[in-house]
């Protein structure tokens, strides 16, 4: 009982003080937002053309070979390449930012976890955005919209939960073994053709699919579809999956962050 208390004392410390620090959050966030688009004329909009000019591309390569297996392939593609893009990019740069704030974090006291948070805010921002995107070519394309699109942020915020634990890991993490920022690149193209993306899980054997399983991705990218695509409301079973999954990548990261933080400004 009183270890429990202990940790809900420690959690309710968490939430004041993210509370507390919520403006300058919102300020970091707006600054890496800024920072990404710096020098850009066209800022905020490619966060729309991104998805755009590359759904084109995978269109023309890929529709032809799945054409007969696949209905509204753009759509098909957008709904799982957002979603999927939103934790490859944001966990990337949440890995880095520990060392790109390094003037900081050994100038003045500031929560060490609202740098990589705010990569992830910032990552959730562009999201927002490109979700305009997957509008358009819905509509171009003449791709049935379903109320179930109402439900799109459910997916998105279980993807949240998975990005900030891992975010937050690896910008723990790489603070001593600055390797692993060239590992998780190898990693992250690994993991997107271990992701249905852009092919059909029809086209996989049995045992391919068993294991498909144990990728939480997997799960986000086919609940979004499910919404977007098809119409439907995943069961209560893969909600529980979805859930579970980010909360545990989300208690693993943070575990890891807090062992790790103290000596954060003798590595940086």
């Amino acid at each position: 009982m009183k270890r429990l208390a202990k940790t809900k004392n420690y959690i309710l410390e968490k939430i004041d003080g993210l509370r507390r620090f919520s403006p300058l959050l919102r300020e970091l966030v707006v600054r890496d937002i800024k920072v990404r688009y710096r020098h850009s004329a066209l800022g905020l909009i490619w966060t729309v053309l991104n998805p755009l000019l590359m759904m084109v591309v995978i269109t023309i390569v890929f529709s032809t070979l799945f054409k007969q297996n696949i209905e509204h392939f753009p759509i098909y593609y957008l709904s799982g390449s957002l979603l999927f893009s939103f934790n490859t990019e944001s966990t990337t740069t949440a890995m880095h930012s520990m060392i790109s704030n390094a003037s900081l974090l050994k100038k003045v006291y500031i929560p060490k976890y609202l740098f990589p948070l705010s990569n992830i805010l910032s990552g959730l921002v562009n999201l927002s955005f490109s979700l305009i995107a997957m509008i358009i070519v819905m509509i171009v394309t003449g791709a049935p919209f379903h109320a179930t699109l109402l439900l799109i942020p459910i997916p998105i915020f279980y993807t949240f939960l998975f990005a900030t634990g891992l975010g937050i890991m690896l910008s723990a993490l790489t603070v001593y073994f600055r390797d692993i920022a060239h590992f998780y690149g190898v990693f992250t193209l690994a993991w997107t053709y271990l992701t249905p993306i852009f092919y059909p899980v029809t086209i996989l054997p049995d045992f391919a699919l068993k294991l498909m399983q144990l990728n939480p991705m997997y799960h986000y990218v086919s609940y979004m579809r499910d919404l977007v695509l098809y119409g439907t409301f995943p069961s209560m079973k893969e909600n529980l999956i979805c859930l579970a999954m980010g909360l545990l990548m989300l208690a693993v990261g943070l575990f890891v962050f807090y062992k790790k933080q103290d000596k954060f400004v003798l590595y940086v």
